[in-house]
């Protein structure tokens, strides 16, 4: 009774499990077989005499493609003759890499290492294709050496081919190495050298360039945009020049090819930008510049979040690589991280301010609580015991600018520090504007500017009514700000759908693009003298303490409309 055979566990994870040949084995007939192993390379001036004593009855084995012929470091006890199909050698490294050594041919051999060395296989044979090869043992193979100089003489003329094609893969492999590796130090380098200028300035907006112009300049891209992520509003935002300024523009999450690799962290290559259909060609026919290829790559944080999208046109040579994508991706942290400096920085400025600016509120509180008591007792006193019409007007309205006054100081103690306490009413909006409307109209009427009143909402609505007054207030003042030379205001209201829709349309000078999305920012202020800064920061913060919403829509020379978004009961 046969012993089984033993189970060898080959280690190779790059090429998964070997199959075993199950093609049947046959051998050629003498009458056959020398005339076809006298075309392989190995027999040729081989005299016919030999060639059939040792050759006629050959065992010939078939192997699908793909199958493993034998693998490295398995017992070598034969050499190959190819009949036909095609055979590659390769050899995989001890971290599972790949390397080919050769692809062999009809009329080729190979084994032939183990024969004379008597060591294992070196690597592994695999058919290329469905092929065959006649099988030469080793007492036959060492007859052959003894009996034919011709065999010896090619057998060793190809084993010095062989190894000086080695040879020469291995001084090119070494070469390429070398280059490879340069090409990566110089791209660590410049990544380094990125990474110290983006976060060289902790300036939002100089980040923002800083990266851009690295990135563009590193990849050798044409142009290119960075977006980032506006979680609140679901937007992508940038800013892009436009003429001698620079414009901020917005998409939805989602929407082009930027939005999309925002929404789901993809990467987006296109070689060739008009034959994929994800590319708009009428942004092109639009702008009138001629997109060739883009590159569109996620900006993730240190822990992983998508917090930007990098989106590049035209490699000035050819496309854009996997080289360009590892680039823009090691750049990408170092992105989100200068980024993530200059918001914090300028959250410190900003609370260190507003720090200051609490501590000079309550101060002033402190310092004029009673004079303008007193100043608000004596008005009251002058209006209830004077006959005079005028007078009693005049005192009613000391008494209205000192209570001005005073909650306009409380307004900003309550906002350097963070007081969002409401106190919601239900009051009819006609006549809690019509109210309002009367002492702004006052205020404007000196700057000879015009109030058009368009109040088409008569219904009833809950909110603060001091607060809410205090936000037409800042809204008239802004508008009256940018009309000098006087003008028109227009407040209306309206329904939409379940909210109010409360706007202050002013025909002044309107507001540059490049500062429209920072006028809600607390202290910033544009083309004024005086001020704090706040006044649209406070009219954000308590629209927001009513779970509403604003927008701006201006025009440089025709005006800007402020609309304030409420929801209805």
């Amino acid at each position: 009774m046969k012993r089984p055979a033993k189970k060898r566990i080959l280690s190779r994870p790059a090429a998964g499990k070997a199959r075993k040949a199950s093609l049947p084995r046959r051998t050629l007939s003498s009458s056959g077989i020398p005339d076809k192993l006298s075309q392989n390379i190995l027999f040729g001036g081989v005299e016919p005499e030999i060639l059939r004593r040792h050759c006629a009855h050959l065992p010939v084995h078939m192997w699908k493609a793909g199958e493993v012929i034998f693998d490295e470091h398995s017992r070598g006890r034969d050499l190959y003759l190819i009949l036909s199909g095609r055979v590659r050698i390769k050899k995989f490294t001890k971290y599972g890499v790949e390397s080919l050594l050769a692809v062999l041919h009809e009329d080729d051999f190979f084994g032939e290492l183990s024969l004379i060395d008597g060591l294992p296989r070196s690597a592994r044979a695999e058919a290329m294709d469905d092929c065959s090869a006649a099988i030469i043992s080793v007492p036959t193979f060492r007859l052959l050496i003894s009996e034919s100089s011709a065999f010896t003489t090619n057998l060793l003329s190809n084993l010095a081919v062989r190894l000086r094609t080695m040879d020469q893969t291995f001084v090119l492999e070494l070469g390429r190495n070398a280059l490879t590796s340069k090409s990566k130090m110089d791209k660590l380098n410049m990544l380094i050298e990125a990474s110290k200028i983006v976060n060289s300035t902790i300036d939002l907006d100089k980040v923002l360039t800083l990266i851009l112009d690295v990135a563009t300049q590193s990849i050798g891209a044409d142009r290119g945009t960075l977006y980032l992520i506006d979680a609140a509003s679901e937007e992508l935002w940038s800013k892009v020049a436009q003429g001698s300024n620079m414009v901020e523009i917005r998409l939805p999450i989602g929407k082009g090819l930027a939005g999309y690799v925002g929404k789901t962290g993809e990467t987006i290559n296109i070689a060739d930008a008009y034959k994929d259909p994800r590319f708009n060609p009428e942004i092109d026919k639009k702008s009138g510049y001629k997109t060739h290829n883009v590159l569109c790559m996620p900006m993730r944080d240190k822990e992983g979040r998508i917090v930007g999208v990098f989106q590049f046109l035209n490699k000035k040579e050819g496309a854009f690589s996997v080289d360009d994508e590892a680039y823009i991706e090691g750049l990408s942290v170092h992105a989100a991280i200068a980024l993530e400096n200059a918001r914090l920085a300028k959250e410190m400025v900003e609370s260190e301010r507003l720090s200051a600016v609490g501590r000079m509120a309550s101060t002033i509180i402190h310092d004029i609580k009673n004079p303008m008591g007193t100043l608000r007792m004596y008005a009251q006193v002058i209006k209830k015991k004077t006959g005079d019409t005028e007078a009693a007007q005049l005192a009613e309205e000391i008494i209205r600018q000192v209570d001005r006054f005073v909650n306009m100081t409380q307004e900003i103690l309550d906002f350097s520090r963070g007081v969002s306490e409401i106190h919601l009413e239900e009051v009819n909006m006609r006549e809690m504007m019509v109210g309002a409307l009367q002492f702004i109209e006052k205020d404007l009427s000196k700057r000879n500017i015009t109030i058009v009143a368009d109040l088409q909402y008569d219904g009833v609505i809950h909110l603060d009514v001091e607060k809410m007054v205090r936000v037409f207030y800042n809204l008239a003042g802004n508008a009256a700000d940018a009309m000098p030379d006087g003008g028109t205001l227009t407040i209306r209201t309206r329904q939409t759908d379940h909210s109010l829709a409360i706007e202050f349309i002013d025909t002044g000078h309107g507001i540059p693009p490049e500062i429209r999305g920072r006028v809600l920012e607390p202290f910033f202020s544009h083309g004024k003298k005086h001020g704090t800064g706040l006044g649209l920061a406070i009219v954000k913060k308590i629209t927001d303490d009513h779970q509403g919403e604003i927008d701006i829509d201006s025009e440089l020379g025709r005006g800007t409309s402020i609309r304030v978004t409420l929801p209805l009961p």
